[in-house]
């Protein structure tokens, strides 16, 4: 007499199951990560029909039930699978895995930004939001900015969105670029990241707070006072008729053309960090100063 086994039937209709949703899915489009997650409870709809349709058709007077475990085992290990993916798509888990797998680069226009200086307007300062920026003098009287932003958001707007404000108060102008974008769930990182130029008059005082941000100053014919505080790798590219006096302080790094730096003064460095030097360098009479203050490495490049 044949013996029916509780769970052969459930495991064979989960498989025939999950067979027709994948294949659904590769015929119609179907997002694979939510038919993961929405089909798995019908396996357990199906193991308790099973057992009481046992019950319910069985001759017996005292039905016994004989479990196939081996079958019962891969429909628990199927439901556990679809519980995973419930979890880990309500932590997120899932959606970074697919947007992450899915994402790529994109190149988006800055939204050029330039403004005139009027006669009230001495000075220029400028937050780089931790932003790697150039900065170039210019002879004409304005201000301007443009560049590139390149990211992994998929983002439609994000060509649209602002990332740079210029505010007039008084004598200055204050120019504020915002820190990008970013999104992280554990190992998959999504970037943004600007590749931007501002061009500042060569007749106003320039002050640039870099935030850490790598930057390069091309000062032409320099004709005021600039200073950069905080800048991880300043480079410096520097007009040879140009008259510039250049003073690093508490630099830690000389690059480029080292040999044209007149070291003044060292610190003693402690367990804590490494020692910082003070140096300078000077082209024709150094009527004008580019200032460099606590900033790590230095790199200085001469234009013929």
């Amino acid at each position: 007499m044949r013996t029916w086994r509780v769970g052969t039937f459930s495991m064979g209709a989960a498989l025939l199951l999950l067979g027709i949703y994948l294949l659904l899915s590769q015929l119609m489009g179907f997002n694979i990560e939510h038919i993961m997650i929405s089909w798995w409870p019908i396996i357990l709809v199906i193991l308790g029909l099973e057992i009481l349709l046992f019950l319910l058709f069985s001759r017996k007077e005292k039905p016994f039930l004989k479990y196939d475990f081996i079958s019962i085992f891969f429909v628990g290990v199927l439901g556990m699978s679809g519980i995973g993916f419930a979890l880990l798509s309500s932590s997120g888990v899932l959606q970074s895995v697919n947007a992450y797998m899915n994402s790529e680069e994109h190149t988006y226009d800055l939204q050029g930004m330039e403004t005139a200086i009027g006669e009230n307007i001495k000075r220029v300062v400028v937050d780089t939001g931790g932003n790697p920026i150039s900065v170039e003098g210019t002879d004409l009287n304005e201000v301007s900015m443009f560049g590139t932003v390149h990211s992994t958001l998929a983002d439609a707007e994000m060509s649209k969105k602002e990332y740079v404000s210029m505010i007039e108060k008084g004598d200055t102008l204050y120019i504020n670029i915002k820190k990008m974008p970013e999104y992280t769930n554990g190992p998959f990182n999504h970037y943004t990241s600007m590749d931007a130029t501002l061009l500042v008059p060569v007749g106003l005082q320039l002050e640039v707070d870099a935030k850490g941000s790598a930057i390069t100053v091309k000062p032409r014919s320099l004709k005021s006072d600039w200073t950069v505080d905080g800048s991880s790798d300043l480079s410096v590219i520097l007009e040879e008729a140009s008259d510039v006096s250049l003073l690093a302080e508490g630099v830690q790094e000389l690059g480029g053309d080292e040999k044209d730096w007149t070291i003044t003064d060292r610190e003693e460095a402690d367990s804590y960090s490494e020692p910082a030097f003070d140096a300078s360098f000077k082209t024709g009479e150094g009527s004008h100063s580019l200032q460099i203050v606590n900033g790590y490495r230095v790199s200085l490049h001469m234009m013929k």
